[in-house]
């Protein structure tokens, strides 16, 4: 029984409003994902204390992290699909949780590091399959509503972990930063096991394409070492370049295999649906404008004289405002506005703050306010927009566009944080002026959300989207 889906109670399948007890335990991994990664940045001056090293040598607790949850949230899709998307999150559940444990004892910075890629691992097979048992959990006409739960999910533990992991820090340790996932994942485990339906639309295909996930994996690794370099590391600029081309090269020679392979690894199909390519381009930008601000703002607040703790507090509007729309957005806005609608009021909102903040004077009092617009318009855009993705894949392919829509948001995160830096890097002057030069990549990119937007289907959503499963 260890490799097979248990079905759910009796009681639970037919109980009625029964699939949100399903949407609540996807919202375990969704909050722990966002608490886990807006947390571990608290440890990093213990952690040079600890093991006697350098910040660059640090930054490597989360680059590992990352790399290896954005190599893998596609492949890991793909299997789900395969073999189960329950088995697979319920099992990204035990993996998570025993490395975050892991990483509490371990003994060596290595140890860490090493810890933190099987944490990644565990997190890329919650992850990858969160939109999609949200999606096939919910009945079509409340799957706007149900993703919109678990974006707020999100945005809660990305607005708890800088309070959560300070107070840990500095009363019993760095350690606990890592241990406070062990009760959560053994209840949201207990929890998964008794409320999530099974997979009963399966793609299994003809085998796994292991070239494509090398290709894929040199492809976004090679490619955020490029913008992580650039962004101010010690590194030779051939080097930089010398990442950037290596990226592009296996990036072609991906598209080309999938192409040609005849178990790909990500059915190109999907994307020349316009709902999903214009969706995806929209997830990755609206992320990187929702991260961006988590690097720009305590730089901007620090430089005009203001504390950390001031500008946590500020900070903390944003993941606010988005998971206040995101959950109460249904009862506000009118019924007839679509998600397409939707998409373009949402990122029209983060353009106009955006424009704000590179027009007023960077204070708390005006960016409190206008960070919790900010996050009201993303709070608006995400879940249609995440919505229209999934409403255009097939059910079978559900783990696979999970995993797409969750690359875009992870790519989206990296960016936010490596190009805001990258811009504070090359600005010609720090402080105040350096802080509108990361405003106004910010804005580019928020305009990029709009322009996703507007070029969607003219339609609330495209193709044959899931269907609620029992």
């Amino acid at each position: 029984m260890l490799f097979h889906e248990r079905p759910r109670p009796v009681c639970i399948r037919t109980l009625p409003g029964g699939w949100w007890l399903a949407v609540a335990t996807v919202c375990f991994g969704a909050f722990m994902g966002q608490l886990d990664a807006s947390i571990v940045t608290l440890t990093y001056g213990s952690l040079r204390t600890e093991f006697h090293t350098s910040l660059a040598a640090i930054e490597w607790v989360s680059l590992a992290y990352l790399l290896t949850l954005v190599a893998l949230l596609i492949p890991v899709g793909r299997l789900a699909d395969a073999h189960g998307r329950k088995l697979f999150y319920l099992y990204g559940f035990v993996v998570f949780t025993a490395s975050s444990a892991a990483c509490g004892l371990a003994p060596t910075l290595a140890a860490l590091v090493g810890f933190r890629v099987v944490q990644a691992a565990g997190a890329a097979m919650m992850q990858a399959n969160s939109v999609a048992l949200v999606a096939t959990s919910a009945p079509r006409e409340r799957m706007r509503a149900a993703l919109g739960v678990q974006a707020a999910a999100q945005a809660l533990g990305l607005a708890l972990g800088p309070t959560v992991g300070g107070a840990l820090v500095s009363t019993i340790g760095w350690r606990w930063v890592f241990g406070i996932n062990v009760p959560i994942g053994v209840i949201a485990l207990i929890a998964g096991h008794y409320l999530l339906p099974r997979t009963h639309s399966r793609d299994r295909g003809q085998g796994f394409d292991w070239p494509g996930l090398g290709l894929l994996a040199l492809t976004t690794t090679s490619g955020l070492l490029g913008v992580s370099a650039a962004s101010g590391l010690a590194v030779p600029s051939w080097a930089v370049g010398a990442l950037f081309a290596l990226s592009a090269a296996s990036g072609w020679a991906f598209v080309r295999w999938q192409g040609r392979t005849a178990t790909p690894l990500l059915n190109l199909t999907l994307l020349r649906i316009r709902a999903i390519s214009t969706g995806l381009v929209g997830a990755l930008s609206g992320y990187l404008v929702l991260f961006g601000p988590l690097v720009l703002v305590p730089i901007a607040l620090t430089a005009g004289g203001h504390s950390e703790l001031t500008a946590g507090l500020v900070l903390t509007a944003l993941p606010a405002g988005f998971a206040l729309a995101a959950t109460s957005a249904d009862r506000v806005l009118p019924s007839f506005l679509a998600d397409r609608g939707r998409c373009l009021a949402g990122a029209a909102v983060c353009t106009g703050t955006l424009c704000a903040i590179l027009a007023v004077p960077l204070t708390p009092v005006w960016l409190t306010v206008l960070l919790a617009v900010l996050g009201l318009g993303l709070g608006i855009f995400t879940p249609a927009n995440n919505a229209l993705i999934m409403g255009a894949i097939p059910v079978s392919s559900s783990g696979t566009g999970g995993g797409l829509v969750n690359m875009a948001r992870g790519l989206g995160t990296a960016l936010g944080v490596a190009l805001v830096t990258l811009a504070l890097h090359v600005a010609p002057q720090g402080g105040q002026l350096g802080s509108r030069w990361a405003a106004f990549v910010l804005l580019l990119a928020s305009l990029v959300t709009v322009a996703a937007a507007w070029s969607g289907p003219r339609s609330g959503s495209a193709g044959q989207g899931p269907r609620l499963e029992l």
